[in-house]
């Protein structure tokens, strides 16, 4: 019988691609600087459950993440101090082993199964660095009143969130903020998803505007699929004041995405001044960018290989400037 394979001990060729992919994050995103910034980001793993447990995945095996390619994945969540991954599946060893290569210092938070076909048997996910940020005490589902409103009539939106969104409140060098993650349902077309969008975008500016400690920087971070900058799924997420990341605007969200026909799929987006009584971002973004792995990684693979191989979608990061007490 095999002897169990080390993950924390790559052969030395993989080594060399782990080395090359690190140094060239390094030239992409800032570094951590203790007590003054955050780092954030979002990334949508496409189908992040199980793994096959080797350093290379052999011709028809499946599932064709393997333990190389969670190193390659590892490498970009150390960048940042909270990462929102959605598509987290049922099936959590691509995400404990994540969490061994990750070590000591990371942990996570995460929701259930959604069950359902439209739920896709997916979990929202926090990962977060214990030395640069810890939970600050919130962590709940949002939950759409029907009978009520949050302005969602059953016209609106007839049914809960096919995947609920995940909020969780941090705290980082005396400043609270709050994540609220979430993978709007694609569905068959476009038309499909408005809905839910407004029902999102109506939920949280009413969560927002309540009297209560939590709403300190809040922020929305995960895969809206949107297709389009003014189509009415991007109208209907910035309908209640969200607004986008401006470093993030026309940035290609997935892989396949071409030249002057990129998607706006995943967002980070904030409430800003002068928006009644929703809270204003107290952090400072300074920049952001998304991390483009295919000339890096791709080899002599396909685009969809790769897909299976790291994911379809880009991270999406933001740095925010702490500011001073």
């Amino acid at each position: 019988m095999p002897s169990e394979i080390d993950i924390l001990a790559p052969p030395k060729t993989v080594l060399t691609r782990i080395t090359r992919w690190e140094t060239g994050l390094d030239q992409v995103v800032p570094a951590k600087k203790a007590g003054s910034n955050l780092l954030i980001a979002t990334w949508n793993l496409r189908a992040f459950g199980d793994l096959t447990k080797a350093w290379k995945t052999a011709e028809g095996e499946s599932p064709k993440r393997n333990f190389t390619d969670v190193h390659l994945i590892a490498s970009v969540v150390r960048r940042f101090d909270v990462v929102a991954v959605q598509e987290v599946r049922g099936n959590l060893r691509a995400l404990r082993h994540l969490l061994k290569i990750l070590g000591e210092e990371w942990a996570f938070i995460l929701t259930d199964v959604t069950l359902g076909k439209a739920g896709n048997n997916e979990r929202l996910a926090f990962l977060f660095n214990t030395t640069r940020v810890k939970p600050s005490g919130l962590a709940c589902e949002l939950v759409v009143p029907l009978e009520q409103a949050a302005g969602v009539s059953a016209a609106g939106l007839d049914r809960q969130f096919a995947r609920t969104p995940y909020a969780v409140s941090f705290l980082s060098s005396g400043q609270t903020f709050t994540l609220v993650t979430l993978h709007v349902n694609y569905g068959k077309k476009a038309a499909e998803r408005v809905p839910e969008l407004k029902a999102i975008a109506k939920w949280l500016a009413g969560w927002a505007e309540r009297e209560f400690g939590w709403e300190h920087n809040l922020i929305a971070l995960g895969d809206f699929n949107i297709d389009r900058h003014g189509d009415p799924l991007f109208d209907a997420f910035t309908s209640t004041g969200l607004t986008p990341a401006p470093q993030l605007d026309g940035l290609p969200r997935t892989i396949f995405d071409k030249p002057g026909a990129e998607h706006f799929y995943d967002q980070i987006a904030w409430f800003t001044k002068g928006q009644k009584h929703r809270p204003v971002l107290r952090l400072e973004a300074v920049a952001g960018g998304q991390l483009d792995f295919v000339s890096a990684l791709q080899g002599d693979q396909t685009l969809p290989e790769l897909s299976w191989h790291l994911s379809d979608h880009f991270p999406l990061w933001m740095e925010f400037a702490i500011p001073a007490s």
